[in-house]
């Protein structure tokens, strides 16, 4: 439980460095609140949707839980982004790369929906922009991968460009963090 708060401590610290642990435990603790809390919605009648089982996505057949967010879910998102964006950082930062690489993915996906938009508001047909806007579109998704593989990695062995290693047992700033 320690590892899933410890951004939480570290609200908006951009420095230093964050293990595999940390990035990974604040995920899966972000993911089961936001499921906990759309539930929570949809029972207090808060704007969320939950449907189980057969017809939970229209016209199809779902085996898992159709969840949207509401009031709750919505601000819990609203209060996390700020250390997600933090550890995300700290993590790219403990495999030695800038926390800017965070933006790879969204300037394709930026500039596709932006096509999108003035393809739709003009009224265009089928033309080489809807092209250009899907190749966009890909090059975000292929700007995720390489995030999500840079997240899985190993982190750099001993002090990198950002900080020494979380690893490092003798490191005592760090060591104090974790109690």
């Amino acid at each position: 439980m320690e590892w899933m708060i410890l951004p939480l401590k570290r609200y908006a610290q951009f420095s230093g460095r964050s293990r595999r642990m940390e990035y990974w435990m604040w995920m899966l603790f972000v993911i089961i609140a936001t499921i906990v809390l759309s539930v929570l919605d949809s029972i207090l009648g808060l704007g969320g949707r939950t449907q189980v089982g057969p017809g939970a996505v229209p016209g199809g057949y779902s085996y898992g839980a159709g969840v949207s967010g509401g009031w709750l879910a919505n601000i819990f998102s609203l209060a996390v982004l700020i250390p997600g964006l933090a550890v995300s950082v700290r993590r790219l930062h403990d495999v030695n790369r800038s926390g800017w690489w965070l933006l790879v993915p969204l300037a394709p996906y930026a500039v596709g929906f932006a096509i999108l938009f003035t393809l739709t508001a003009g009224g265009g047909g089928v033309s080489g922009l809807l092209v250009l806007s899907m190749l966009a579109m890909v090059a975000g998704l292929i700007g995720a991968i390489v995030l999500l593989v840079w997240f899985c990695m190993p982190g750099t062995v001993g002090t990198n460009d950002y900080g020494p290693d979380p690893l490092d047992d003798s490191n005592e700033d760090l060591t104090r963090t974790f109690e």
